[in-house]
């Protein structure tokens, strides 16, 4: 188990704590999404317009201390424009690199499925490899270096659903809905929460956040936990309603996103009721129905949790 040494989550609490405050009503998700940058992964938020996704991603930046840049995809927006493009100098009778807004911690992919496949696939492998090739050059992104991508429903005109083999590149899939009465009056009564996202003070250096990663990613985790995260997988896997079960990476992805709610809540060891706790957000976009008609509801994945027994 880790030691006394390890670097306390009281940093992370207070992070929650002021994130809370701006984003009114939405606590579980915002430990969730908190939960993911903590464990390394990147998030996607899906809802309809006006729900908070810019919001909690201008806030997270703000309070972690995180270089912040935002993409708005369009249908008419091309690689380059995410990661950069070579221009000739006449000066040097050079090519110099214009880096492009990927190259920052936390970059915000606002409505992600409005972009053309080659343009959301340009983000992706950037996300996949920590790092952009450009006329034969490899340059490395910002570490830490978090995608917040969101994404209307496609239901909604004009969107390019992201393929499967893209939607496994986000540790975590969030929907943050409509809040409650008592949250929204609140909200209604405070005026626009995006302005004091803008003005948030940086409770974190930036530079503090690798060594947090890593004490979140040293709890412990018992074999019987690798048991039953296992047996989720096979679970999801023997499903009749599902094309295809869980893979082996996202039994990593729950691994690690189990370490870092543990963590978050003071614990040394990973129990079920922290794989449980994130399950959803890491499984529901990896799970699609036999039928096509999107990935496995709620309840679904309710229904599995309670099918597998608990060690």
């Amino acid at each position: 188990m880790p030691g006394d040494s390890q670097p306390s989550a009281a940093p992370m609490h207070a992070v929650l704590e002021r994130a809370n405050q701006i984003i009114l009503g939405k606590e579980s998700e915002v430990r969730l999404a908190l939960t993911c940058l903590l464990a390394g992964g990147h998030l996607l938020l899906e809802d309809l317009p006006g729900m908070g996704k810019t919001t909690l991603a201008q806030t997270l930046a703000g309070l972690l201390g995180l270089d912040y840049a935002r993409i708005q995809f369009t249908s008419d927006l091309l690689p380059a424009d995410i990661t950069g493009v070579s221009i000739f100098d006449r000066e040097r009778s050079d090519f110099r690199f214009i880096p492009g807004p990927v190259f920052t911690q936390l970059l915000l992919a606002d409505e992600i499925n409005r972009a053309t496949p080659k343009t959301q696939s340009a983000l992706l492998e950037a996300m996949e490899e920590g790092q952009v090739t450009s006329e034969g050059s490899t340059r490395p992104l910002p570490q830490p270096f978090f995608v917040i991508a969101t994404q209307n429903p496609t239901h909604q005109i004009g969107t390019f659903p992201l393929p499967e083999s893209q939607l496994d590149r986000f540790l975590m899939r969030l929907e943050l809905g409509y809040p409650a009465a008592a949250a929204e009056r609140a909200l209604l009564a405070g005026g626009s929460q995006r302005s004091q996202a803008r003005t948030v003070t940086a409770l974190l250096d930036a530079r503090e956040l690798p060594a947090l990663q890593q004490a979140a990613a040293a709890t412990h985790t018992a074999a019987p936990l690798i048991e039953y995260v296992q047996a989720l997988l096979t679970a999801s896997r023997q499903h009749p309603g599902w094309a295809h079960g869980l893979s082996p990476r996202a039994g990593l992805a729950l691994l690690a996103a189990a370490r870092a709610w543990a963590w978050l809540a003071g614990r040394r060891m990973v129990v079920p009721d922290d794989v449980q706790a994130v399950f959803a957000a890491v499984a529901r976009h990896r799970l699609r129905s036999v039928q096509g008609s999107g990935c496995a509801s709620q309840e679904q994945v309710a229904a599995l949790l309670r099918e597998v027994a608990i060690p």
